[in-house]
């Protein structure tokens, strides 16, 4: 079975193509950008093949799609022989609120509550949704399957997921924890436990899912029963420009001073916050680390503010849970930032961790311990694949869909 992952932005459209007829193979991935301009720029990759690129104007997701297959399809660079050979297509999309919590088969009721969902993420769902609507047009009749990022922490408990404002608010808007990154975590946790040996429903384990958006997750025996980012992306640990925690009282103290309306403020806890607000220089690790070992001042409280707040989420979710079994560095932080992993990690003994420095240095994008042996909690580095979650519960919705 040959499946297309899509990861639709509001400009871009990310895709993978993963054939499952012997195992799993990745045939090709690829990216298109700058959808709507004149210039867009599309990025096809097939394996063991060279890499394909042109700039063209690219009108519409629908536009950008149809240049998916035709490229997938193509006699030098593509990787099928016809559209026809793409069984099915699964779908990130990022909020699916508390009514899905499993990955399901896209029908017209799965769309309209996408679309629902546009005012909980308005920068994901609307373009989640066009890729939806433009694999229709593109490629009738073919099985669609939303995955969504939401959906693993719907297992989190009220007293978890809820906020102290009135109840009504959380009756009429549904305004609560969320959660985002829940494929990554998922994935990472079993993957981490197989790697181990290890029985995932007996095991206390904190997840942090590090890059230019970061979060973290508590999975209790196999659960999530608590997560950092909240009601938007915008909550829990600081990030590339987003602000993180941060007491609500500044932003009605800075909307009076700075005469900020809505999307004044929205731009400021968004966009201009985070790694790159507080070092004024930018949102990249790696920039803030050259600049800090240069002596810049603003990048090392940047990155002294980046461990601490890690460090403090994983000393509450190993209270959560009354225990913890593995700690996990995933995504372009966690599993490249080996300075990060070593600073989040130091005076951590009380919890049980004995960190293993020669271990950890220079290991970028590897499944492996960073623990001494003699540690009683187990500190892993472990790559995600988001895009194989996706194309793996589509998979298996297709097939058990074809069964009944």
């Amino acid at each position: 079975m040959i499946i297309l992952v899509l990861n639709c932005g509001s400009s871009s459209i990310k895709y993978q193509v993963f054939d499952f007829s012997h195992g799993c193979d990745m045939r090709a991935k690829g990216l298109i950008e700058r959808i709507g301009l004149s210039d867009g720029i599309f990025t096809h990759k097939p394996s063991g093949k060279d890499q394909y690129k042109v700039v063209t104007d690219i009108p519409d997701h629908t536009n950008g799609i149809d240049m998916v297959i035709k490229a997938l399809t193509d006699p030098v660079h593509g990787v099928i022989n016809s559209i026809s050979e793409i069984m099915a297509v699964g779908h990130r999309v990022v909020q699916g609120g508390e009514k899905f919590q499993e990955s399901v088969l896209i029908d017209e009721n799965v769309k309209k509550a996408i679309e629902l969902y546009c005012e909980l993420a308005p920068l994901h769902n609307p373009a989640n949704l066009k890729g939806i609507l433009s694999v229709e047009k593109v490629m009738p009749g073919v099985p669609q399957v939303a995955v969504f990022d939401t959906s693993f922490h719907q297992t989190m408990p009220d007293h978890a997921y809820m906020y102290a404002i009135p109840y009504e608010y959380y009756e009429k808007y549904k305004i609560r924890k969320y959660g985002y990154h829940g494929t990554s975590h998922k994935f990472v946790a079993s993957k981490a436990a197989k790697i181990l040996g290890k029985d995932i429903h007996n095991m206390k384990i904190i997840t942090c899912h590090l890059g230019n958006g970061s979060s973290m997750a508590a999975i209790l025996n196999g659960i999530s029963v608590d997560t950092t980012m909240g009601f938007t992306p915008v909550d829990g640990l600081i990030m590339g420009t987003r602000t993180g925690d941060i007491d609500p009282g500044v932003l009605t103290y800075l909307a009076d001073k700075e005469h900020l309306n809505y999307t004044g403020i929205s731009n400021l806890i968004n966009k201009k916050s985070g790694m790159a607000g507080i070092s004024m220089l930018s949102s990249d690790m790696r920039d803030l680390e050259t600049a800090a070992a240069d002596g810049n001042p603003k990048a090392r409280l940047a990155l002294r503010m980046f461990a601490y707040r890690v460090k403090k989420y994983i000393g509450a979710y190993t209270a959560a849970m009354n225990g913890l079994d593995l700690l996990i560095f995933t995504g372009g932080i966690g599993e490249n930032d080996f300075n990060m992993r070593k600073m989040i990690c130091s005076d951590l003994e009380y919890l049980g961790i004995v960190f293993n420095p020669e271990a950890n240095d220079g290991v970028r994008g590897r499944d492996l311990v960073i623990s001494k042996p003699e540690s009683e909690v187990m500190v892993m580095s472990i790559t995600t694949d988001e895009e194989f979650v996706i194309a793996s519960d589509t998979r298996h919705i297709v097939e058990h869909q074809t069964v009944k």
